[in-house]
């Protein structure tokens, strides 16, 4: 998943970014105006917005975010802990609120309680035929063995799952992978690649038949 991390306090921008990039793929700005210009080129999942930026009010940004990118999962984080402020982002359609300072583990958490939410998931662990997928964890189990996946596998084994049922084409597993340097290069070797190793290993345990390939467009998981 792509986040947006707006956050004009250099160190804990960067405490924030070193944290997520170990299940995220991080884009750090530190002004209204970089975000906007991100927000126009790229889609995220999620939005981290800080209120007190240098050039624009954060709620202000709330409301551009949220035309630019509608599918995001916006959460404010602000030393700004007014309960007009928390109602009105909420209003202007924040996901959550998060006061400074904070945990890092609680920002995590409730980003995977949102994406549980969004995708209909009821719990981190994930049933993927005979297999269960922690989210949380970034493990992916047959019975009590742990299968060792890649980091890029596991993204995009997660990635389809949390879009199961739906085509997705080579470009858009690169693009979720590796963002601005996916290339055609990417897109018709590596994703292949990917999907590949990811069969070979599951298919140890079970069968995998619920990893499809989609003729001309790209691959799904079929649940």
């Amino acid at each position: 998943m792509k986040v947006l991390i707006i956050e004009d306090e250099k160190s804990m921008a960067a405490e924030m970014e070193a944290f997520l990039k170990k299940a995220y793929r991080c884009d750090l700005v530190a002004s209204a105006r970089q975000a906007i210009d991100r927000l126009e080129d790229t889609t995220y999942d999620f939005v981290l917005l800080d209120l007190g930026l240098p050039d624009m009010d954060g709620l202000q940004l709330l409301q551009q975010a949220r035309k630019l990118c509608p599918e995001a999962a916006c959460i404010i984080l602000t030393a700004r802990g007014q309960l007009e402020d928390r109602i009105k982002g909420l209003d202007l359609g924040a996901d959550d609120y998060l006061p400074k300072p904070f945990s890092l583990l609680e920002l995590q958490s409730r980003m995977q309680a949102i994406s549980r939410r969004k995708f209909g998931l009821q719990d981190v662990l994930v049933p993927l035929g005979d297999f269960n997928v922690d989210l949380q964890k970034r493990n992916v189990y047959f019975e009590q063995t742990e299968i060792t996946l890649s980091r890029k596998e596991f993204d995009l084994l997660s990635y389809m799952l949390l879009h199961k049922n739906r085509p997705l084409s080579r470009m858009q597993l690169s693009d979720h992978i590796w963002g601005d340097l996916a290339d055609d290069e990417y897109d018709s070797n590596y994703i292949d690649v990917h999907i590949k190793n990811i069969r070979r290993k599951l298919s140890a345990y079970a069968a995998v038949d619920w990893l499809q390939t989609i003729r001309h467009v790209g691959y799904k998981i079929k649940i």
